[in-house]
């Protein structure tokens, strides 16, 4: 047997393989990250209320804005949940206890003013209360008992 019809053989089929690979690695690639991040900003509406500015352009969802009125804050930040962190971890208003960005945008759960955000594609829902998603909606969230009695 020839030295080179061996080399064919072994080379052959890695480069083959190869190529599927780059195939598939950059269709999956495209799929999970297609839609873009949750775009996340925290700050304090006109009123001085902390506001969480939602944003997520791919599902039209455009300046949603969830607001705690009583409460204060005195940081701002804006946050792209494109990339996966260790939870939990903190944000302005509290922490962010739930990120799985593995197809984008993800499902992201914060605990802020003792309630629970979850930024699913699907719906928002706030203290398991499902809302549906509406662009340039205000959503006013009361305070909890237990934060009225601090």
């Amino acid at each position: 047997m020839k030295s080179d019809n061996l080399l064919r053989h072994v080379w052959v089929p890695f480069v083959i393989a190869v190529v599927v690979y780059v195939i598939f690695y950059t269709g999956i690639e495209h799929r999970r990250t297609r839609n873009g991040p949750w775009l996340v900003t925290f700050t304090n509406n006109a009123a001085g209320a902390p506001t969480l500015l939602i944003n997520q352009p791919k599902l039209a969802i455009t300046n949603l804005q969830i607001t705690f009125p009583g409460e204060t804050n005195t940081q701002s930040a804006s946050f792209e949940f494109s990339q996966p962190r260790e939870v939990p971890w903190d944000v302005p208003f509290g922490k962010c206890v739930f990120m799985d960005t593995t197809f984008l945008p993800g499902t992201i759960v914060f605990d802020v003013y003792g309630h629970e955000i979850q930024l699913i594609p699907r719906v928002l829902t706030i203290d398991g209360k499902e809302t549906p998603w509406r662009s340039d909606a205000i959503i006013s969230v009361a305070r909890t008992n237990a934060a009225q009695k601090l």
